[in-house]
């Protein structure tokens, strides 16, 4: 056999056998998105599914009553105003607190103290801050705070969700300020600005949008929190504008009220799991529309 036909062979095997891993590697391919396909579906369904019982069952409980009246004694009529308005004081002032402390944090861990001892255990810490599971939260403050004084209050519930919102804010902001290029930075020192001014007016300005959805990502999950709470805050079927006194919320009202035989009760924590579930998606639409790109 010449030279040239046992070329003419060994190229013909070598794009056989390309053409073999092609197709296997397109066959890997759909079943990889087939499944993909599969687990976004299953997710899609489930969260349709919460959110078609959340409005059928939450919004036949919307009136004027739920947001003027107290919580109420069984199988009387009565609203939520008190628990919504615990809820909303003890989770804006909460993101008060957290809020600055987080972003701070982050913007050392990603501008001044990268690499060094302090930076590693501190995402270390925040990591395990990250993962602890609520409830443990609410015990350490109930132990500091309630123990100590001898009595539940607004203030070690706000305490609670602010160690809840901290560790988020601050990934975020770390991760967010990482992304901006290196280039912006580098230029406004180029040009004399001072490390502190070129943070707060390019890298901050530049990540604002990821920095702002963490921030909201926090609040979301400090919306729904119980566990903490229960323990920190308890509960009050009056209203109570004492941060120092047991303070009403929805989290802890839509547990004790979705738990009791009374059906009056039970409408109103569908009510008020409407009412969370209508408050962090509007949060977030406002989020987009405020952080997009003009």
């Amino acid at each position: 056999m010449s030279t040239s036909s046992q070329k003419l062979i060994s190229a013909e095997r070598q794009d056989a056998a390309r053409q073999a891993r092609f197709a296997a590697r397109k066959r890997l391919n759909q079943v990889a998105l087939a499944l993909s396909l599969a687990a976004m579906a299953f997710g899609v369904f489930w969260l349709i599914w919460i959110l078609w019982e959340t409005i059928r069952l939450g919004i036949g409980g919307l009136s004027l009553a739920l947001f003027s009246e107290m919580t109420p004694p069984p199988n009387e009529a009565g609203g939520l105003a008190n628990a919504i308005f615990g809820s909303f004081v003890m989770v804006t002032l909460a993101t008060c607190v957290g809020t600055p402390i987080g972003v701070m944090a982050g913007v050392y861990l990603a501008e001044y103290d990268k690499n060094s001892w302090l930076a590693s255990t501190t995402r270390f810490v925040n990591d395990i801050l990250l993962s602890a599971p609520s409830i443990v939260i609410g015990l350490f403050v109930y132990a500091v705070v309630v123990a100590k004084f001898k009595s539940f209050s607004a203030y070690a519930g706000i305490v609670a969700l602010a160690l809840i919102v901290i560790p988020v804010v601050i990934r975020t902001t770390e991760n967010m300020l990482t992304l901006v290029p290196s280039a912006l930075r580098e230029a406004a020192y180029a040009l004399g600005t001072p490390k502190w001014k070129v943070i707060l007016a390019i890298t901050l300005r530049a990540a604002r949008a990821g920095v702002i959805t963490g921030v909201l990502l926090a609040v979301a999950r400090i919306a729904g929190e119980t566990a903490p709470l229960l323990f920190t805050a308890l509960n009050n079927q009056f209203w109570n504008g004492d941060l120092g006194k047991p303070m009403a919320s929805l989290p802890v009202t839509i547990f004790k009220f979705a738990m009791s035989p009374y059906e009056n009760w039970q409408q109103l924590a569908w009510a008020g799991v409407f009412l969370i579930t209508v408050a962090v998606l509007g949060l977030n639409i406002l989020a987009r529309v405020l952080t997009r790109q003009k």
